[in-house]
């Protein structure tokens, strides 16, 4: 959920601020970079909010030939100076910046670190102060008591450590976050992605997950965390500034799903005002003064569309309406009296709901558009605009453009209930469930190896699939289905789960792929029993479950959010399984025929 920068061997200050500013997008609100000079002085800077701020707060005598520094976004504990990165244990002897999320981070405490004080609320700070009392306890290096420490922890890491009894060393340990280590002429560097830190160096090494190392500056030990030594072939990245966003990754489409946490911290940042949501007022009144909505888009965007439908109905008690743009411009509806539109795009250039919004204008009707490029042909014609601040999308099969737009179709409904004096609005604790989301995102990406595994077992030799769900399940059904079938070229169809007995079952035969998705608590029960159905005629069912409603046996157990924003977690796996579907054949996941990015003509 965070963005890592750490360098050995050279003037470090600059090296890891620059490295930092390139990770913003993971998170920004605090950070901090703890500095060593060699001669026996440290300092370590925290600061909440941007990078820049951290800045602010250094003194030019704040330099060092090692360093490491950390941007935050946060998951345990708020935003403040005493939460953010680097944590120093208790003794002020080893300092640790962490990527990820530490699941048994209470059992640690209570288990082992009642007598510490801690400054923190973070899962980061239990680490720093476990590995401090291991190697008091048992008299270790800091290396050992390190890897003795990992022993312990369950969760997702990437951990940079600095003991300041030998602090020409970084420490650093993997397990599911990113983490990259860069090789320098008389330096090293490690950072949670290689693309922050090219101007150092286009030399690194792919470390995998139980990776533990010392780094120093002409030398690097991997080892597993029981102290078997490990041998990593460093590479070279040679790549031209439009491959460079791409990153280390062999495909655009799974950088973006793997974008999506800092996709939801970005909304947050910038959509709410603390705990309260942030929006044009003049975009809301418009809005609470309509009697319905009409919502156009088309393929992930409608997909995206049919899940609002739900959001906006629920928190701001307006009715809504969800077309297909290309069906909707060439046979206008009669509307209400009083409607307002809103059109869905990636791009903002989409030619059918262009149609649409130049009829909307003919009219004189108000209209809203979300996207997620500012200036884009449907952002200019509109009324008002709403920006998804997902970042440039590349692949051709849209993925964080989905959940940005169902994000902010619920920042909007919230806003119009509470201006509506809606209790249900205003009890509505978005940000939370946008931080919930985040977590639930990153834990599933971080286990995205599960994904890959039942893609091989079950999509490597099917012609077809179905997708199954009931409410908004079903909604992300037909998302799913579009996904495998537009990148893996599967012909999957995405129903209601209890319409496949009218009529369609006929299709399933021995070993037929059927995707269950189950959040709604009011059909969980139900949509078993169409598992069941399915299942006796010889489908191979996989299950993509909220906690909730898990039971054992299930493929996918979906972290626990709101109802309504479930679609934000259960897109993932829907997403990631496309992708290995495609990958897995050996496809251009990025490229799939036939398909543009942007649908610019009808």
């Amino acid at each position: 959920m965070c963005g890592i920068v750490g360098v050995v061997g050279k003037p470090a200050r600059e090296v890891v601020l620059n490295g930092l500013k390139n990770l913003e997008y993971r998170g920004y609100d605090s950070a901090g970079i703890y500095l060593n000079d060699l001669q026996g002085n440290e300092y370590l800077t925290k600061a909440v909010g941007r990078i820049s701020n951290l800045e602010e707060k250094l003194t030019p005598d704040e330099e060092g030939l090692v360093g490491i520094g950390h941007t935050r976004w946060a998951t345990h504990g708020k935003p403040t100076v005493d939460n953010a990165h680097p944590h120093v244990s208790e003794d002020g002897r080893f300092y640790l910046v962490h990527n990820g999320v530490i699941e048994n981070y209470a059992e640690l405490k209570e288990k082992y670190l009642q007598d510490v004080d801690f400054k923190s609320t973070t899962d980061t700070e239990v680490v720093v102060q476990l590995v401090d009392k291991i190697a008091r306890e048992k008299n270790l290096d800091a290396f050992s008591a390190f890897k003795e420490a990992l022993k312990l922890v369950r969760g997702s890491y990437a951990f940079l450590l600095v003991d300041n009894t030998q602090p020409d060393h970084i420490f650093i340990a993997k397990n599911k976050s990113p983490m990259m280590l860069g090789i320098g002429d008389g330096f090293n560097i490690i950072a949670s992605d290689a693309i922050s830190v090219l101007d150092q160096t286009k030399t690194f090494i792919d470390l995998q997950d139980g990776d533990v190392a010392d780094v120093t500056q002409d030398n690097v030990v991997i080892e597993t965390i029981d102290g078997k030594k490990v041998e990593r072939k460093p590479h070279t990245l040679d790549i031209d500034p439009n491959a460079a966003s791409k990153g280390t990754y062999e495909f655009y489409m799974l950088k973006e799903i793997d974008e999506q946490p800092a996709v939801m911290r970005r909304l947050s940042q910038d959509y709410f005002d603390g705990d309260d949501v942030k929006v044009d007022p003049a975009i809301v009144d418009a809005m609470a003064q309509s009697d319905r909505i009409y919502i156009l888009a088309a393929g992930t965007s409608y997909h995206a569309g049919l899940v609002g439908k739900n959001i906006i109905e629920e928190y701001a008690d307006i009715p809504v309406e969800v077309g297909l743009a290309s069906e909707f411009g060439y046979h206008f509806p009669k509307l209400s009296k009083k409607p307002f539109f809103i059109f869905l795009s990636q791009s903002g250039e989409t030619a059918d709901s262009r149609v649409v919004l130049k009829q909307v204008n003919e009219r004189n009707l108000p209209s809203l558009t979300m996207t997620n490029v500012e200036g884009s042909t449907l952002s200019r014609e509109a009324t008002y605009t709403m920006l998804l601040e997902a970042g440039p999308e590349i692949a051709v099969a849209s993925t964080k453009a989905y959940t940005a737009q169902i994000a902010v179709q619920a920042i909007l409904a919230k806003a119009v209930g509470e201006k509506k004096n809606l209790e249900k609005a205003k009890n509505f604790d978005l940000k939370n469930q946008f931080a919930l989301a985040a977590e639930g995102m990153q834990e599933l990406v971080d286990g995205k190896e599960k994904i890959d595994e039942l893609a091989k077992k079950y999509l490597s030799n099917t012609r077809n699939a179905f997708y199954l769900g009931r409410g908004v399940d079903y909604a992300v059904a037909l998302e799913g289905a579009l996904k495998l079938k537009e990148v893996s070229y599967i012909e999957t169809e995405g129903f209601a789960a209890a319409e496949l007995k009218h009529g369609t079952i006929a299709l399933i035969e021995k070993d037929t792929p059927v995707i269950t998705l189950i959040n709604d608590p009011t059909t969980a029960d139900l949509t078993r029993g169409n598992i069941q159905e399915v299942e006796s005629r010889g489908a191979n069912v996989m299950t993509f479950v909220a906690k909730d409603f898990a039971r054992e046996g299930d493929d996918v157990v979906l972290p626990q959010i709101d109802y309504y924003l479930s679609p934000l977690v259960t897109a993932i796996p829907a997403q990631l399984l496309a992708y290995y579907a495609s990958k897995n054949k050996g496809l251009d996941v990025d490229k799939p025929r036939n398909l543009a990015k942007s649908v610019t003509v009808e």
